[in-house]
């Protein structure tokens, strides 16, 4: 059970709409290396760890994936919020707001609609923790792209805030890795 706090982890206040960046920026709400990928596979892999001290890393880092996933769809909503159709089609989400409107959807930024195939949980505890430490570098490499492709500090600061904490998750698997590592390979006494 968690106990919500009705604010964002990190605050987002975006003043100027930009559809174009929101276009990019949905992909780290619902495409491959993003929060709700990474949310849903650590919060899945968690069941088979080891030990309760690495079943936790999971869960605590899968559930604040959950707030990023907040976050970044605070941005993509600020980015588009009251934009007319005919500026969503120039931005390239002609097809998207005829899906979708203005709404906040789980898609990548080419357009791919969220999938399950997107996440693994394979039951092999190093493959598992090798995977979420990729992952997170995955996602640090797609924020700092998200970071070049804007000037708009108001976008770049949350940016910056979520690829940090891609950072001391990936730090956070390798410990958990290290763990599993260490209990492996310990002598079986019966």
């Amino acid at each position: 059970m968690w106990y919500y706090d009705k604010k964002l982890e990190y605050p987002i206040n975006i003043k100027k709409c930009d559809p174009r960046m929101a276009k990019y920026i949905i992909s780290q709400y619902g495409g491959p290396d993003g929060e709700l990928a990474a949310s849903l596979r650590y919060l899945s892999q968690r069941f088979h760890m080891p030990t309760k001290e690495t079943r936790a890393i999971l869960n605590d880092i899968g559930t604040e994936e959950l707030a990023h996933l907040e976050m970044v769809g605070t941005m993509v909503h600020q980015l588009t919020k009251g934009v007319p159709a005919d500026v969503m089609e120039k931005a390239g989400l002609g097809a998207f707001y005829t899906d979708h409107d203005n709404a906040v959807y789980p898609i990548s930024a080419s357009g791919t609609p969220f999938t399950a195939a997107y996440i693994q949980s394979k039951g092999d505890i190093i493959a598992d923790l090798v995977e979420d430490l990729a992952a997170e570098q995955k996602a640090r490499a797609t924020y700092e792209n998200l970071i070049r492709l804007t000037d708009d500090p108001d976008v770049k600061d949350p940016l910056r805030f979520l690829r940090e904490r891609e950072v001391v998750h990936f730090q956070r698997f390798g410990e958990a890795l290290r763990q599993v590592q260490e209990l492996m390979g310990s002598k079986k006494y019966y």
